[in-house]
Protein backbone atom coordinates (compact mmCIF):
# COMPACT_ATOMS: atom_id res chain seq x y z
CA UNK A 1 0.00 0.00 0.00
CA UNK A 2 1.67 2.96 -0.70
CA UNK A 3 2.33 5.92 1.44
CA UNK A 4 4.06 9.22 2.34
CA UNK A 5 4.66 7.96 5.48
CA UNK A 6 6.92 6.01 6.61
CA UNK A 7 5.60 5.43 9.82
CA UNK A 8 2.34 5.87 10.64
CA UNK A 9 0.83 5.16 14.35
CA UNK A 10 -2.56 5.63 15.15
CA UNK A 11 -3.99 5.78 19.39
CA UNK A 12 -1.10 2.84 19.85
CA UNK A 13 -1.67 0.71 23.29
CA UNK A 14 0.26 -1.43 25.31
CA UNK A 15 -1.18 -3.12 28.68
CA UNK A 16 0.72 -5.23 30.90
CA UNK A 17 -2.16 -6.32 33.02
CA UNK A 18 -3.36 -3.02 34.75
CA UNK A 19 -0.35 -1.05 33.89
CA UNK A 20 -0.77 0.56 30.74
CA UNK A 21 2.99 1.48 29.34
CA UNK A 22 2.08 3.21 26.28
CA UNK A 23 -1.67 4.76 26.60
CA UNK A 24 -3.30 5.91 23.18
CA UNK A 25 -0.48 7.14 21.29
CA UNK A 26 -0.77 8.39 17.60
CA UNK A 27 2.17 10.15 15.55
CA UNK A 28 3.59 10.59 12.02
CA UNK A 29 7.25 10.27 10.55
CA UNK A 30 7.51 11.40 7.08
CA UNK A 31 9.63 9.10 4.50
CA UNK A 32 13.62 10.28 4.15
CA UNK A 33 12.78 12.13 7.53
CA UNK A 34 15.34 12.01 10.45
CA UNK A 35 12.62 11.78 13.41
CA UNK A 36 13.57 11.75 17.70
CA UNK A 37 11.54 9.99 19.72
CA UNK A 38 12.48 11.27 23.74
CA UNK A 39 11.51 10.33 26.91
CA UNK A 40 12.65 9.87 30.53
CA UNK A 41 13.99 6.35 31.79
CA UNK A 42 10.50 4.34 31.64
CA UNK A 43 8.33 6.75 29.55
CA UNK A 44 7.35 3.84 27.13
CA UNK A 45 10.47 4.39 24.64
CA UNK A 46 11.32 0.77 24.35
CA UNK A 47 8.41 -0.45 25.14
CA UNK A 48 6.79 1.44 21.38
CA UNK A 49 10.28 0.35 19.60
CA UNK A 50 9.57 -3.26 20.12
CA UNK A 51 5.96 -2.46 18.59
CA UNK A 52 6.71 -0.61 15.30
CA UNK A 53 9.53 -3.38 14.93
CA UNK A 54 6.96 -6.39 15.57
CA UNK A 55 8.74 -7.24 18.85
CA UNK A 56 5.64 -7.17 20.77
CA UNK A 57 2.16 -7.38 20.02
CA UNK A 58 0.34 -3.64 20.23
CA UNK A 59 -3.18 -4.22 22.61
CA UNK A 60 -4.81 -1.58 20.74
CA UNK A 61 -3.88 0.65 18.15
CA UNK A 62 -2.47 0.61 15.08
CA UNK A 63 0.73 0.79 13.05
CA UNK A 64 1.54 1.11 9.79
CA UNK A 65 5.61 0.61 8.65
CA UNK A 66 6.48 1.41 5.32
CA UNK A 67 2.53 1.30 4.54
CA UNK A 68 2.49 -2.65 6.06
CA UNK A 69 0.35 -3.58 9.17
CA UNK A 70 2.74 -4.80 12.01
CA UNK A 71 0.71 -7.02 13.17
CA UNK A 72 -0.93 -8.69 10.19
CA UNK A 73 2.49 -8.20 7.75
CA UNK A 74 5.25 -8.94 10.13
CA UNK A 75 7.64 -9.98 7.49
CA UNK A 76 6.99 -7.09 4.95
CA UNK A 77 7.89 -4.61 8.30
CA UNK A 78 11.18 -6.41 9.10
CA UNK A 79 12.23 -6.63 5.43
CA UNK A 80 12.05 -3.04 5.12
CA UNK A 81 13.90 -1.61 7.79
CA UNK A 82 17.04 -2.07 9.95
CA UNK A 83 18.09 -1.94 13.61
CA UNK A 84 20.77 -0.87 16.19
CA UNK A 85 19.26 -1.59 19.49
CA UNK A 86 20.89 0.32 22.96
CA UNK A 87 22.85 -2.85 24.11
CA UNK A 88 25.14 -4.48 21.98
CA UNK A 89 23.88 -8.04 19.97
CA UNK A 90 27.15 -8.29 17.98
CA UNK A 91 28.36 -12.12 18.38
CA UNK A 92 32.10 -11.05 19.69
CA UNK A 93 33.33 -14.57 19.00
CA UNK A 94 32.62 -13.90 14.74
CA UNK A 95 34.55 -11.63 12.53
CA UNK A 96 33.57 -8.10 11.74
CA UNK A 97 33.08 -9.52 8.50
CA UNK A 98 31.49 -12.96 9.21
CA UNK A 99 28.73 -10.63 11.39
CA UNK A 100 27.79 -8.81 8.63
CA UNK A 101 27.77 -11.67 6.33
CA UNK A 102 25.44 -13.66 8.50
CA UNK A 103 23.51 -11.13 8.49
CA UNK A 104 23.27 -11.18 4.94
CA UNK A 105 22.17 -14.23 5.01
CA UNK A 106 19.46 -14.26 7.55
CA UNK A 107 17.92 -11.58 4.86
CA UNK A 108 18.38 -13.24 1.55
CA UNK A 109 20.83 -10.88 0.36
CA UNK A 110 22.39 -12.52 -2.84
CA UNK A 111 25.93 -13.33 -2.34
CA UNK A 112 27.40 -11.14 -5.06
CA UNK A 113 25.21 -7.89 -3.76
CA UNK A 114 25.72 -8.93 0.03
CA UNK A 115 29.97 -9.40 -0.66
CA UNK A 116 30.02 -5.62 -2.62
CA UNK A 117 27.59 -4.53 0.91
CA UNK A 118 29.97 -5.90 3.06
CA UNK A 119 32.75 -4.13 1.89
CA UNK A 120 31.11 -0.65 0.71
CA UNK A 121 29.84 -0.19 4.22
CA UNK A 122 31.94 -1.51 6.49
CA UNK A 123 34.61 0.99 4.53
CA UNK A 124 32.03 3.93 5.41
CA UNK A 125 32.20 2.87 8.71
CA UNK A 126 36.05 2.65 8.32
CA UNK A 127 36.57 -1.10 9.83
CA UNK A 128 37.62 -2.96 6.22
CA UNK A 129 40.94 -3.05 7.58
CA UNK A 130 39.45 -4.78 10.57
CA UNK A 131 37.18 -7.13 8.88
CA UNK A 132 39.17 -10.49 9.84
CA UNK A 133 39.11 -9.61 13.55
CA UNK A 134 37.05 -10.76 16.01
CA UNK A 135 34.60 -8.51 17.62
CA UNK A 136 35.83 -9.08 21.35
CA UNK A 137 39.05 -7.24 20.31
CA UNK A 138 36.80 -3.45 19.33
CA UNK A 139 36.42 -0.97 21.02
CA UNK A 140 32.74 0.02 22.08
CA UNK A 141 32.93 2.96 18.79
CA UNK A 142 33.88 0.27 17.05
CA UNK A 143 31.73 -2.37 17.88
CA UNK A 144 28.50 0.77 17.54
CA UNK A 145 29.65 1.49 13.70
CA UNK A 146 29.59 -2.51 12.88
CA UNK A 147 26.34 -2.63 14.53
CA UNK A 148 25.40 0.64 12.22
CA UNK A 149 27.00 -0.76 8.72
CA UNK A 150 25.14 -4.11 9.97
CA UNK A 151 21.45 -3.01 10.32
CA UNK A 152 22.15 -1.06 6.50
CA UNK A 153 23.16 -4.37 4.89
CA UNK A 154 19.64 -4.83 3.23
CA UNK A 155 19.26 -1.85 2.06
CA UNK A 156 16.12 -1.06 4.80
CA UNK A 157 13.88 1.71 3.87
CA UNK A 158 13.88 2.96 7.81
CA UNK A 159 16.54 2.47 10.61
CA UNK A 160 15.96 2.71 14.31
CA UNK A 161 18.18 3.49 16.77
CA UNK A 162 17.93 2.95 20.40
CA UNK A 163 20.71 5.15 21.87
CA UNK A 164 22.98 5.14 19.34
CA UNK A 165 25.60 6.67 20.91
CA UNK A 166 25.65 5.91 24.59
CA UNK A 167 28.41 5.66 26.61
CA UNK A 168 30.58 6.56 23.79
CA UNK A 169 33.18 9.77 24.22
CA UNK A 170 32.25 12.62 22.00
CA UNK A 171 34.50 12.37 19.16
CA UNK A 172 33.20 8.80 18.42
CA UNK A 173 29.44 9.84 19.12
CA UNK A 174 30.13 13.04 16.29
CA UNK A 175 31.56 10.56 13.79
CA UNK A 176 28.61 8.22 14.24
CA UNK A 177 25.97 11.01 13.54
CA UNK A 178 28.22 11.85 10.49
CA UNK A 179 27.76 8.56 9.19
CA UNK A 180 24.49 8.87 9.95
CA UNK A 181 23.62 11.97 8.84
CA UNK A 182 24.81 12.02 5.31
CA UNK A 183 23.57 7.98 4.79
CA UNK A 184 20.02 10.07 5.61
CA UNK A 185 20.82 11.98 2.78
CA UNK A 186 22.63 9.53 0.28
CA UNK A 187 20.38 6.75 0.68
CA UNK A 188 16.76 8.73 1.31
CA UNK A 189 16.32 6.64 4.84
CA UNK A 190 14.14 7.63 7.03
CA UNK A 191 16.03 7.51 10.54
CA UNK A 192 13.43 6.82 13.72
CA UNK A 193 15.98 7.32 17.11
CA UNK A 194 15.93 7.53 20.79
CA UNK A 195 18.57 9.22 22.77
CA UNK A 196 18.99 11.15 26.52
CA UNK A 197 21.73 13.54 24.55
CA UNK A 198 19.54 16.32 23.70
CA UNK A 199 22.14 18.33 21.81
CA UNK A 200 21.51 15.18 19.01
CA UNK A 201 18.12 15.39 18.91
CA UNK A 202 18.19 19.23 18.35
CA UNK A 203 21.15 19.17 15.76
CA UNK A 204 19.81 16.33 13.84
CA UNK A 205 16.19 15.71 14.38
CA UNK A 206 13.65 17.57 11.70
CA UNK A 207 10.53 16.32 14.15
CA UNK A 208 10.33 15.26 17.94
CA UNK A 209 8.27 13.56 19.79
CA UNK A 210 7.99 13.73 23.66
CA UNK A 211 7.03 10.80 25.42
CA UNK A 212 6.05 10.79 29.30
CA UNK A 213 3.98 8.29 31.61
CA UNK A 214 3.25 6.44 28.14
CA UNK A 215 1.65 9.43 26.77
CA UNK A 216 2.75 11.65 24.05
CA UNK A 217 3.34 15.20 25.83
CA UNK A 218 4.54 17.74 23.05
CA UNK A 219 5.39 17.08 19.02
CA UNK A 220 7.19 20.18 16.79
CA UNK A 221 10.51 20.92 15.52
CA UNK A 222 13.22 21.70 18.19
CA UNK A 223 12.75 25.27 17.63
CA UNK A 224 8.67 24.85 18.25
CA UNK A 225 9.14 22.86 21.85
CA UNK A 226 11.85 25.70 22.82
CA UNK A 227 9.01 28.33 22.26
CA UNK A 228 6.32 26.50 23.73
CA UNK A 229 8.49 26.15 27.10
CA UNK A 230 10.40 29.07 26.91
CA UNK A 231 13.34 27.50 27.00
CA UNK A 232 16.72 28.41 25.62
CA UNK A 233 17.89 24.59 24.63
CA UNK A 234 16.03 21.63 23.85
CA UNK A 235 17.27 19.72 27.27
CA UNK A 236 15.79 22.72 28.86
CA UNK A 237 12.43 22.22 27.33
CA UNK A 238 12.65 18.50 27.94
CA UNK A 239 12.90 19.17 31.52
CA UNK A 240 10.28 21.42 31.68
CA UNK A 241 7.94 18.62 29.75
CA UNK A 242 9.02 15.87 31.91
CA UNK A 243 9.85 17.87 35.49
CA UNK A 244 12.99 17.44 37.18
CA UNK A 245 13.01 13.76 38.82
CA UNK A 246 15.35 10.83 38.58
CA UNK A 247 13.54 7.86 36.42
CA UNK A 248 14.35 4.22 36.94
CA UNK A 249 15.11 2.40 33.75
CA UNK A 250 12.73 -1.17 33.64
CA UNK A 251 14.18 -3.03 30.69
CA UNK A 252 17.47 -4.28 30.85
CA UNK A 253 20.29 -5.22 28.40
CA UNK A 254 19.64 -9.02 28.32
CA UNK A 255 15.95 -8.51 27.62
CA UNK A 256 16.98 -6.60 24.72
CA UNK A 257 19.54 -8.95 23.46
CA UNK A 258 17.07 -12.01 24.20
CA UNK A 259 14.54 -9.75 21.75
CA UNK A 260 16.78 -9.45 18.97
CA UNK A 261 17.42 -13.01 18.56
CA UNK A 262 13.60 -13.82 18.79
CA UNK A 263 12.91 -11.32 15.85
CA UNK A 264 15.63 -13.34 13.69
CA UNK A 265 15.66 -17.07 14.83
CA UNK A 266 18.76 -16.83 16.64
CA UNK A 267 21.71 -19.06 16.60
CA UNK A 268 23.42 -19.04 19.98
Amino acid sequence: MPTSSAITVKNLTRKYGDFVAVDGISFDVPQGEIFAFLGPNGAGKTTTIKMLTTLLRPSAGEILVNGHDSVREQDAVRKSFGIVFQDQSLDEELTAYENMEFHGILYGVPTELRERRIRELLEIVELWDRRDNQVKTFSGGMRRRLEIARGLLHHPRIFFLDEPTLGLDPQTRNQIWTYINNLNKTEKITVFFTTHYMEEAERFAKHIAVIDHGNIIAQGTAESLKKKTKASSLEDAFLELTGHAIREEHATGLDHLRQHRKMWGGRR
